[in-house]
């Protein structure tokens, strides 16, 4: 009988460190190692994740063939140099602090990566293990091997690998051919993140704030952009006119050049947000959107392959995803759930067992081979009530039937829900493991999740978690949104319109109008970023937004994640209880444990508001 064939996948020290574990190359576990260490986007070696996959199937290191790592050092070490040539002499500040630690540790990260996993088992086999996969490559490699199809063009679309920052692939059966590529410093990732940080958000994990801010603005500097930061071509190739941008040479991402063009300084991080940022934001949105339009478009016409696969941290732009989806050129997108670079570890892990061994390749063209994400940590029912019982924790435990009924009942009342269930979602979304829920038809459930729950900004909207069989009822689409990484608008029969008293408010008051019958997840411009609910993948999650519809008539609850602001999404049921007691969560229910804020003990209450670095 053959020995299966056991890979592990990393990806470290840039962010977002993650390990994945693949056993004849089917995906047994992947976290990320911020869950584990509670410090956001980890950039460290992985020795907790790689723990925790290993546990997972009952291995240990050296019981493993390969070890792939995400990217190739050599090439991201070149490119630096190339570029600091070719700028020189400017950027000799950014290259006199880059070295040193090029010099002392990534330029031999070979060594170092063998030194780290030695240090976890000393029978592990170093050099002959160790596989390196390209940066790009892994993001192909982790979109289109688990997404359900034979045939797809595969974009990737990031900041920057080594030195490609757009990537086009054909995925054919077990086998992914690179074709097109866009090479560094012309980058959509980072024309984004020079947005972000001008609008005075953190590059690396403020994105997503800008995409939330845009509906707010008027596209109104999209024309200035396209005409003095990308030259944009009908085929969606692109450059950027390097003159306003600083990221080749300097510390940050833009200039004075770039100030002077939009006549605003640079946004303080506690400066008001003001229409000006809110046009910013609205303005790069929608460069994105035509850049993503133009190449999938010209892919479509180019290949005549009608399945698209998406990956990098550009893919998390739902948006985007969602103007494709609607523009129809594609009959099926598949979007990988952790598309930044912790879903480059199962990238690199795919790539060796497809492409280096040439392992054949299971596709059943319904459902993709992620599990619905869930590849994290999981906790038996008798070990719950162990840890809860040593945190001090009052709870009563229920069975199936009645805990199902009593948190529909809690949401139906309006109250905020952590649910902690199953195994932990790998990727930046929650998925209704480790999800905050609430009623999506109370208008004040929004600012109250933000405010009183999250401690974050007022403008975020907050995602609608809908049952599949329902969506096309609420919602203008019709497909299967698993990963909430597609945003399409509320039904125009489910909306209100707004008074004219009401359209002549500013900006983020606009968010406290109720916009439609489903008002917490309805954004101001009518759209939701949605997660479709599908009874065979999370049958728990289904059975409670179920439950909640027979009780209200609306198949549509919020979930946000199980956070606060600036902290990594809880991972065992000690932080979700630290969670509940530092915030005004109203229930928890964790596995079969049903937990009651007015239950516990005050004195284990915590000032959660300040425990994290803001994101």
């Amino acid at each position: 009988m053959n020995q299966p064939t056991r890979i592990l996948g990393l990806s470290a020290y840039y962010h977002d460190s993650a390990a994945a574990l693949l056993v004849d190359g089917e995906i047994v576990a992947a976290a990320q190692e911020e869950r584990f260490t509670r410090r956001k986007h980890d950039p460290g070696f992985p020795v907790e994740a790689i723990s925790y996959c290993l546990g997972e199937a009952g291995l240990r290191l050296s019981d493993i063939d390969h070890v792939a790592f995400y990217d190739k050092p050599f090439l991201k070490f070149e490119r630096l140099m190339e570029t600091y040539a070719a700028f020189a002499p400017r950027g000799f500040r950014s290259f006199s602090m880059a070295m040193p630690i090029w010099l002392k540790e990534k330029l031999f990260q070979k060594k170092l990566l063998r030194d780290e996993l030695t240090e976890l088992d000393e029978e592990f086999a170093g050099d002959s293990k160790l596989l390196f996969a390209e940066h790009h490559q892994s993001h192909a490699a982790s979109a289109f091997f688990p997404s359900p199809f034979e045939e797809a063009v595969v974009v990737t679309a990031d900041g920057v690998g080594e030195w490609a920052t757009t990537s086009v692939a054909i995925g054919r059966g077990n086998t992914l051919e690179t074709v097109k590529e866009i090479h560094f410093p012309h980058s959509l990732g980072l024309l984004y993140s020079a947005a972000t940080y001008y609008t005075g958000f953190k590059v690396n994990s403020g994105e997503y704030k800008v995409m939330g801010l845009a509906p707010y603005g008027e596209p109104r500097f999209k024309d200035l952009m396209l005409d003095k930061l990308i030259d944009l071509k009908d085929d969606g190739s692109f450059r950027l006119d390097l003159d306003y941008f600083d990221y080749c040479t300097g510390l940050t991402m833009t200039n004075d050049r770039f100030s002077d063009l939009f006549g605003e300084p640079v946004r303080g991080e506690e400066e008001l947000l003001t229409p000006f940022h809110m046009d910013v934001a609205a303005s790069v949105q929608a460069v994105t959107e035509e850049v993503m339009l133009r190449l999938t478009r010209a892919l479509a016409d180019e290949t005549g392959i009608w399945n698209l696969c998406l990956a990098g941290g550009v893919a998390l732009n739902c948006v985007a995803n969602g103007k494709i989806l609607r523009d129809g050129r594609y009959d099926r997108i598949w979007v990988q759930p952790a598309a930044g670079d912790a879903g480059g570890s199962v990238g690199a892990a795919l790539a060796a067992y497809h492409q280096h061994l040439e392992q054949p390749r299971q596709v059943n063209g319904a459902l993709d081979a992620m599990r619905g994400s869930y590849l994290g940590p999981g906790y038996a029912d008798d070990e719950i009530e162990r840890r809860l019982t040593a945190a001090g924790a009052k709870f009563t435990v229920l069975d199936e039937d009645a805990l199902i009924s009593e948190t529909a009942g809690a949401l139906a009342d309006e109250l905020a829900v952590g649910w902690f269930q199953g195994r932990m979602e790998f990727g930046p979304r929650a998925l209704g493991n480790r999800s905050i829920l609430g009623d999506a038809r109370s208008p004040v459930m929004q600012k109250t999740l933000n405010l009183r729950v999250k401690y974050r900004e007022s403008f975020r909207p907050f995602a609608p978690s809908v049952l599949r069989e329902d969506v096309a009822d609420w919602f203008e689409i019709d497909d299967d949104s698993p990963y909430m990484l597609m945003v399409a608008d509320v039904r125009e029969n489910l909306r209100r319109e707004m008074t004219a008293e009401e359209q002549a408010l500013f900006g983020i008051e606009k968010l406290n109008v109720a916009r439609s019958d489903i008002p917490a997840v309805t954004h101001v411009d009518y759209s939701a970023r949605i997660q479709t609910v599908h009874q065979e993948i999370n049958p728990r999650y289904h059975a409670l937004i179920s439950a909640f519809k027979e009780r209200t008539g609306c198949p549509v609850v919020v979930n946000t994640s199980f956070n606060v602001r600036g902290e990594p999404i809880v991972c065992t049921p000690e932080d979700a209880f630290r969670c509940f007691m530092g915030t005004d969560i109203e229930v928890l229910v964790v596995g079969n444990c049903f937990l009651r804020k007015e239950d516990q003990n005050p004195e284990l209450n915590l000032d959660y508001k300040d425990a994290f670095e803001l994101d």
